[in-house]
């Protein structure tokens, strides 16, 4: 793949910092006190110049959530043809769990403390889940497209939400707060897969 270019680049930094500068003040005086303009001024941009990369002050802090979000659905489209749909979810979602762990520290943690922020804040914790009911539309589209069937078939359905209840007993079963709980993170989930892909019938998950 190509590198970014310069205005790609430019804007990438300019978003990251916008990101930063709210998971700082979130951080410092509260989700509820802080405003765009302080935001904005924090990261010494404008606040229309906020306005072009977010829409609303929730989603700059369900910004890094969303993102993971979005590598899970491309991890799971670049998946063989071959692999059944529950064996292509798990390992999507160890490409992400490598990806977290392999990343850039600075990324790492600036992860970290938007999943601290997201499930200590009410408000943003009911929309990081009506964010990720969303993603599961998605991901079932995704699913159908691979068993070359109908989103509004059963088996995507199921697929897709078995699968998001296996990773969300690895989620909640351990709750890393550092770059450095990251390797018993994903030690955890990858025991929750393994228990599951056990439990299952082999070829459950296929139409033909």
């Amino acid at each position: 793949m190509s590198q970014p270019g310069l205005r790609e680049r430019k804007k990438q930094r300019t978003r990251l910092a916008l990101i930063d500068a709210a998971l700082d003040l979130f951080a410092v005086q509260g989700y509820e006190a802080t405003t765009v303009d302080q935001i904005a001024a924090a990261a010494d941009v404008s606040p229309r110049t906020f306005f072009r990369y977010f829409a609303t002050k929730d989603d700059v802090a369900l910004s890094l959530p969303v993102d993971g979000q979005e590598v899970l659905l491309r991890e799971l489209a670049a998946r063989p043809a071959e692999e059944p749909p529950f064996v292509a979810l798990s390992n999507a979602m160890r490409a992400v769990v490598t990806e977290l762990q392999e990343g850039d520290l600075a990324e790492t943690r600036r992860f970290l403390k938007a999943r601290e922020l997201v499930e200590s804040t009410p408000a943003l914790f009911a929309g990081s889940v009506r964010r990720m009911m969303e993603n599961e539309q998605r991901l079932i589209a995704e699913v159908a497209r691979r068993e070359g069937t109908s989103p509004d078939d059963l088996l995507p359905h199921f697929a897709v939400s078995l699968f998001t209840a296996v990773a969300r007993v690895g989620f909640e079963s351990c709750h890393p707060q550092s770059a450095q709980d990251l390797p018993a993170f994903g030690e955890r989930l990858e025991q929750i897969l393994a228990l599951a892909e056990r439990s299952l019938r082999p070829g459950w998950d296929r139409l033909r």
